[in-house]
C-alpha cells in the first residue's frame, strides 16, 4: 500500500509522514532529501542550479540512497552520509530550483517509485499523488497559511542554533511556493482525489489522527 502526502513548503509533511509511519509499520522516504542532496552535489561542484546539461552530466555519475540505521534515515550522497548537511538553510532554496529541471525530477521520481513497488511506503512531497504515485490507495494534501510555515521554519532553524530572520524566511517560502507552483514539469497541485488538510491550528497529533481516520476507514 502506498500514501502520498503532497503540499507546500514548511506544511508539515516530513514530521507528519514520519509519525504516521511509525504509528502504522510504514516504511517513510523523504522524498524532498533527495532533491536536496542533488542540489548539494551541485552546490559542491559549482554547477548553476539552472544548467541542465550539467546536471544531467552529474547525474550519471550520482547516487543518492536513502538507508535506515536504527530507525532513523539517513541519506547517502555518493557513499557519503549528508543527512545533517542537506538541511542548512540555503540548500533548501537549492532544492527548490533544482527540482524544477526535468532530468533530475524524472531521476529521483524513477527511484521513488521503485521503492513504492517494493514495500509499503509513505512519500511526501509536491507531486507524489499527481505524479510519481498517482494510483496510491490514500493520498492527502496537507496545506498551512505562510506565516505559520515561516513561524515553523524559523524555530526549527532557531532549536539548531541558526541565526535567522523570520522575515527572510518568509520570503523564501514565497519563492519556493512560487517555483513549485509554476514548474514546467509535475507543479505543485492537489491531486483530484486527495484529502486537503489545513495544518495551521492543528497539532501534528490532531493531524496525525485525522488522517488515521481516512486510512482505517
Amino acid at each position: 500500500m502506498n500514501i502520498a502526502i503532497d503540499g507546500p513548503a514548511g506544511a508539515g509533511k516530513s514530521t507528519i509522514a514520519k509519525r504516521l509511519a511509525a504509528k502504522i509499520g510504514f516504511v517513510y522516504l523523504d522524498t524532498g532529501a533527495m532533491y536536496r542532496a542533488v542540489a548539494l552535489k551541485m552546490h559542491n561542484e559549482n554547477i548553476p542550479l539552472d544548467d541542465a546539461a550539467e546536471a544531467e552530466r552529474i547525474l550519471q555519475e550520482t547516487s543518492v540512497v536513502v538507508r535506515y540505521e536504527d530507525g532513523t534515515q539517513k541519506i547517502l550522497l555518493d557513499g557519503v552520509d549528508v543527512s545533517d548537511a542537506i538541511r542548512e538553510h540555503f540548500v533548501s532554496q537549492a532544492a527548490s530550483a533544482v527540482s524544477a529541471l526535468p532530468c533530475v525530477r524524472l531521476k529521483m521520481v524513477e527511484l521513488q517509485r521503485a521503492a513504492a513497488r517494493d514495500a509499503n511506503v509513505i512519500l511526501d512531497g509536491r507531486d507524489i499523488g499527481t505524479f510519481v504515485l498517482p494510483d496510491a490507495e490514500r493520498k492527502f494534501f496537507l496545506t498551512a497559511s505562510i506565516e505559520e510555515r515561516a513561524k515553523r521554519r524559523y524555530e526549527e532553524l532557531c532549536a539548531k542554533g541558526a541565526t535567522c530572520s523570520l522575515e527572510a524566511i518568509r520570503e523564501d517560502i514565497r519563492v519556493r511556493d512560487y517555483n513549485d507552483t509554476h514548474r514546467t514539469l509535475a507543479p505543485l497541485r492537489k491531486a483530484e482525489d486527495a484529502v486537503e488538510i489545513d495544518t495551521t491550528a492543528m497539532s501534528v497529533e490532531q493531524v496525525v489522527e485525522s488522517m488515521m481516520w481516512y486510512i482505517e476507514e
